[in-house]
């Protein structure tokens, strides 16, 4: 089979000379791909019993037809404004948004229509969660380093549907073998969110993705540990093989590269504190990004590693809870994104046994989470969300949960916008690398049609995205009712 080149670059197979470019066998694979999308979302349907609610509303399809949905009578926030607008009506045809008006909208005479009577209720864009782990969110830390991959991944794709049920139609994945799910997902073999996955994350030797345990050191020469060996990670200690590592990501599909730059709370070997990587080490893979018209983000909490990460030309910080006033500045100097989690001592912690080293680091970094907001607001750093939610299946379904908490510093209309306008504008940092066409985290004429419908104005109150299974009524993505509730 051939590579799956994405459309705005069919042209580059057409008269190629190798055998794997065959235009042929080109065609072939195509043809399998549609197929296999074709079969998934009829058997994907059938298993969640998605997309078929409402049907006393729905003209079904006949082969050719276009698909049709209008939403009539909602409110709408458009992932940009700061309040609802007037009762509007909003068509969607195939995956795009078609027509917004606040006058009544006359369907295509030939679509295969769903009518949505709104009520009132408000029409927001699909949430964005900015920083995952989709292969590790619901699976205990133990189960992920010792049990096969084969288990972590049906986990992963169960979780992936849970995460689309919750409202989150697209996910950045911050690390983890998450390529082949988000194939899977994109050829309709399974529901799930977007993902713009960064496949494995570059890590050095006991930098914060380096999982070995202590007997497996010193490594065997041209040993990979069995997080490489499955996609999960990428030990590098040198600016080639940085470098190699990024290009082999490139190459499978990521959309960015992450790289490790600074200690961490889960991993077992670097305290906090520490600096990763050089920064030749870590412009190795920038100009390695950059080549492909993508970039570089990092995990890093204290200012000396995110200062080395800035001069090496890193575009985007996750984390950084323990930063300075004068880190915090140099990046709104260099137009810097802050990937920045609402992390709190809370239920939403992850449970590290009292005293352990791990919990000792995650209260440290728990004691920044305040000031780091506080410096985010006051350099107007362009801030993004995510949740980083790591082995607890609980903690994942608390989802929206940890979204509506960043009302300790935000309103809630700021909130809303940072998980959809705001994440978006963050995605489409990866150019030409973003793995679908098309503007997301809006409600737009043009837009992908990525929609919520929520029983409840969530400016108001914003604790509605605390209980999806109640509170949202529709879920859409990319055209296609995954959920409809509305009688």
């Amino acid at each position: 089979m051939t590579f799956r080149l994405r459309g705005r670059y069919a042209d580059l197979t057409k008269g190629a000379a190798c055998a794997c470019c065959d235009p042929r066998l080109h065609d072939f694979s195509q043809r399998m791909d549609t197929e296999i999308s074709r079969r998934g979302l009829i058997f994907g349907a059938a298993a969640t019993g998605t997309g078929l609610c409402g049907a006393a509303n729905t003209v079904f399809a006949q082969a050719g037809q276009p698909k049709a949905t209008l939403f009539e009578n909602v409110r709408i926030f458009d992932g940009k404004a700061s309040a609802l607008s007037a009762p509007s009506h909003v068509l969607v045809v195939g995956n795009l948004i078609k027509s917004i008006s606040a006058s009544a909208i006359a369907p295509p005479p030939d679509a295969a229509l769903t009518r949505v009577q709104g009520g009132g209720r408000t029409l927001t864009p699909g949430l964005i969660d900015a920083h995952t782990h989709i292969m590790f969110a619901a699976v205990p830390q133990l189960a992920v380093l010792t049990t096969n991959i084969e288990f972590v991944t049906v986990a992963a794709v169960k979780e992936a549907r849970d995460t689309l049920m919750r409202g989150f139609t697209t996910i950045r994945d911050m690390g983890g073998p998450s390529l082949g799910l988000k194939r899977g997902i994109d050829t309709g073999l399974a529901p799930g969110p977007r993902i713009w996955s960064s496949g494995a994350f570059i890590s050095q030797t006991g930098g914060h993705g380096d999982f070995r345990l202590p007997n497996d050191l010193p490594a065997r020469p041209g040993d990979f540990t069995y997080s490489e060996r499955v996609g999960g990670a990428a030990i590098a200690d040198d600016p080639a093989t940085v470098r190699q590592r990024t290009r082999e990501l490139l190459a499978l599909g990521a959309s960015q590269i992450k790289l490790m730059a600074g200690g961490g709370v889960s991993s077992v070997f670097d305290p906090l504190d520490v600096t990763q990587f050089t920064v030749p080490e870590i412009r190795a893979a920038v100009e390695a990004a950059e080549n492909w018209g993508t970039y570089v983000t990092v995990h890093a909490y204290t200012p000396r590693a995110v200062r080395q990460a800035v001069e090496a030309g890193v575009k985007c910080i996750e984390h950084g809870n323990l930063l300075d006033d004068a880190t915090v500045a140099l990046m709104q100097d260099k137009g810097m994104w802050w990937c920045l989690q609402p992390f709190l001592d809370d239920q939403d912690a992850t449970p590290f046994p009292a005293d352990s080293p791990n919990r000792r680091k995650q209260l440290q970094m728990f004691s920044g989470t305040d000031n780091a907001y506080a410096l985010a607001k006051k350099y107007k750093i362009r801030t993004a969300w995510g949740t980083d939610t790591l082995f607890d299946a609980k903690i994942a379904a608390r989802q929206g949960a940890q979204l509506s908490k960043l009302t300790r510093w935000y309103t809630p209309a700021e909130i809303l916008k940072m998980a959809t306008g705001d994440n978006a504008e963050l995605l489409a940092m990866s150019g030409l690398r973003s793995p679908y066409e098309g503007k997301i985290g809006v409600v737009q004429e043009g837009a992908l049609a990525d929609l919520l419908l929520m029983d409840g104005d969530p400016i108001a109150n914003i604790n509605l995205i605390e209980d999806p299974a109640k509170n949202f009524v529709v879920i859409m993505k990319d055209g296609t009712i995954y959920k409809n509730t509305v009688s």
